[in-house]
């Protein structure tokens, strides 16, 4: 329920935004409104925008397919608004770095939900690194491609210039490993014992 919650909500708040520039400027991260006026609710409501409807969908389509799959497992151990905050608090978490580092740049936009998806992406993965993830239509093993994941965002990271924040990818993908492994220690284990025994499906 909270999966589909939270892509309604995006899913209406983006469209809003996509008409209404005055509420797309109000909620995109924007680091010297935070560090000026104090709007620290942008590094929230930045995460419910996106840059156009494509950027929208690949967002929602992979938190419907793996948010859908996890949000179970956090129910029964902190309840559906602990998933909530986990998600809530990814946005925020994912965005620090990228934050600071532009902290007085008043040039710097961020927005959309893609620091949040991937900390749900690699909470997925801890608990099936083997399962099969459809890229392209091609079925690529969790693990492969988490790996490659990893890779190609901090390549680009550093490399830069392509408008997309890989940074928040990246410590999205962290903090949804390091919330995961702190709610459920066990699963750490689990996750070395799965990824020595390749079980494909």
């Amino acid at each position: 329920m909270v999966t589909f919650a939270l892509i309604a909500i995006t899913v209406f708040v983006s469209w809003r935004a996509f008409n209404d520039r005055r509420l797309l400027d109000r909620l995109i991260l924007w680091p010297p409104a935070i560090d000026r006026h104090r709007q620290y609710d942008r590094l929230v409501t930045h995460g419910f925008i996106h840059a156009d409807a494509q950027h929208l969908l690949f967002n929602m389509i992979t938190l419907f397919f793996f948010g859908r799959s996890i949000e179970p497992v956090f129910v029964d151990r902190i309840g559906h608004l602990g998933f909530a905050a986990f998600y809530l608090s990814a946005i925020v978490m994912a965005i620090m770095p990228t934050y600071f580092r532009h902290q007085r740049d008043a040039g710097y936009r961020s927005l959309g939900a893609s620091g949040a998806v991937s900390a749900v992406l690699f909470s997925f993965i801890l608990f099936a690194p083997w399962s099969l993830i459809f890229v392209f239509f091609l079925p690529v093993p969790a693990i492969v491609y988490a790996a490659l994941y990893i890779g190609y965002s901090i390549w680009m990271d550093r490399r830069g210039g392509d408008n997309v924040n890989h940074s928040a990818h990246l410590w999205g993908a962290a903090y949804g490993v390091l919330f995961t492994v702190l709610m459920e220690p066990r699963v750490a284990s689990t996750f070395v014992s799965r990824l020595l025994s390749p079980s494909f499906g």
